[in-house]
């Protein structure tokens, strides 16, 4: 009766195979190559087995004739130091820890290890890997997973639909949701998961091109109540990537995921100067905002992005051609809180753009303004000495820039610790300069005199 307790117990037990192709050497022989495991050729399968056997029994191996150091040295170590090792590795080899001993399979699969799942590879079957995983980690509260709060699948081309509504449907506790770069995922799916998933608070799906929107099924909007408001708690958002995304799907974002702190936008290459004016609406507690590469953005998106105020620490629109000194007056003046500010390829930035911005936000950290033509000397020395704190300065094909402008900003920001001066035509004097004033800045440079 144990004997069949046991193997019920184990009949869904998942095994290196999930997320390592068939194929791999460690597979081919010894134990790796036990006749309970299928394999499909071309494709990463899953594999079902029992917790291996504490130690061997043939007559003919005496663990005896092996040195007694080398039999015992990571035996002497006790569970919770395993404990923390293995929470180090990935999900892959995780799994085939489990498969070593006994021992190891119990402490393998301890639920302090299982709050986060990471699998990555393109070949992988990932809807397969989550079934399965998922309904090992549901043995002991049936059809839900309660620890697992982290799920990572970043460049899993497989994944699918079905491997989200898996999620969706057993882990109850998700904060983290990462599926980058995997495009054959659709809204509905991402909705079941942002529906059932009411703690989710991170939520990457960079590169999905197939995503215009984050909201609520219908049915989960009927059963909300009133003082819910129908709203979804994420506060980091990234669609980097989601070419098809519109104003009008970025207003259902907005109207939905009022408590957004962190949102990335970046090459959304249809969205305009609308879709921000509904993203300051409903979303007022924004920190950071990308929206690099959004050609349409122009200063009148920039007077909207202006209405969060001193509550904006990040903001990237690099290559947004429209954008002028208009727009960076908006902001320096309402957001004079602003650490890090990327303008990289805004040729309508000129000198008062940049003297404007010196003025207002003293404690400017990072500021790339790159391929800004119309910056020169004199717009660096009013940065020089109004932001004190620059650590970061990039003025990369800045063809106005000489080797006197970056000397008073070495004269003023010692605290300086990257410059970007590739493409500039600056002197080696100048280079030295500023190595001899800032000892801890890194010099991106293409002058081959200068090393």
């Amino acid at each position: 009766m144990p004997d069949s307790d046991l193997s019920m117990r184990t009949l869904s037990t998942p095994s290196p195979a999930l997320i390592c192709p068939p194929n791999l050497p460690g597979f081919q022989n010894g134990r790796g190559s036990s006749t309970s495991s299928s394999s499909i050729t071309g494709e990463t399968v899953a594999m079902v087995h029992s917790p291996p056997p504490t130690r061997l029994t043939h007559p003919l191996i005496r663990l005896a004739s092996r040195p007694q150091k080398e039999q015992a040295s990571i035996e002497r170590l006790p569970d919770h130091s395993m404990v923390h090792i293995f929470s180090f590795l990935p999900t892959n080899q995780l799994c085939r820890c489990a498969r070593v001993c006994r021992r190891w399979y119990n402490l393998a699969w301890d639920p302090r290890l299982w709050r986060t799942i990471r699998l990555t590879g393109e070949t992988i079957n990932v809807d397969r890997a989550l079934k399965v995983l998922t309904r090992r980690l549901c043995q002991d509260t049936p059809n839900v997973c309660l620890m697992l709060e982290t799920v990572t699948v970043s460049g899993c081309r497989r994944l699918t639909d079905r491997g989200l509504y898996t999620i969706a449907q057993c882990c109850p506790e998700l904060r983290r949701l990462e599926v980058s770069g995997c495009y054959n995922i659709s809204n509905e799916a991402v909705f079941d998961v942002v529906s059932l998933c009411p703690n989710l608070e991170h939520l990457d799906v960079s590169g999905c091109s197939k995503v215009t929107c984050i909201s609520l099924t219908r049915e989960a909007s009927i059963k909300l109540s009133p003082l819910h408001g129908k709203q979804i708690s994420i506060r980091y958002l990234d669609m980097t990537d989601c070419f098809v995304l519109e104003d009008e799907g970025l207003h259902t974002i907005a109207a939905h995921c009022t408590q957004l702190t962190h949102l990335y936008l970046r090459r959304c290459v249809r969205l305009t100067d609308e879709g921000l004016r509904y993203l300051m609406i409903y979303c007022p507690s924004i920190k950071e905002l990308s929206v690099s590469d959004c050609r349409f953005v122009s200063d009148f998106g920039l007077r909207e992005i202006a209405k969060l105020e001193s509550r904006l620490r990040y903001l990237s629109i690099a290559h947004c051609g429209r954008v002028t000194d208009v727009g960076i007056r908006y902001v320096a003046k309402y957001c004079s809180k602003l650490r890090y500010l990327n303008a990289r390829g805004c040729e309508g930035i000129t000198d008062h753009g940049v003297e404007y911005l010196a003025k207002n936000c003293a404690k400017l950290k990072s500021l790339d303004i790159g391929k800004c033509p119309l910056v020169s000397d004199t717009g660096l020395e009013c940065l020089a000495l109004n932001c004190f704190n620059l650590k970061r300065l990039s003025l990369k094909s800045c063809e106005s820039i000489t080797g006197q402008g970056l000397q008073i900003v070495a004269a003023n920001c010692f605290d300086l610790q990257l410059l970007n001066v590739q493409d500039c035509e600056v002197s080696v004097e100048a280079l030295r300069f500023v190595k001899r004033h800032c000892k801890r800045c890194v010099i991106e440079h293409t002058n081959p005199a200068f090393f």
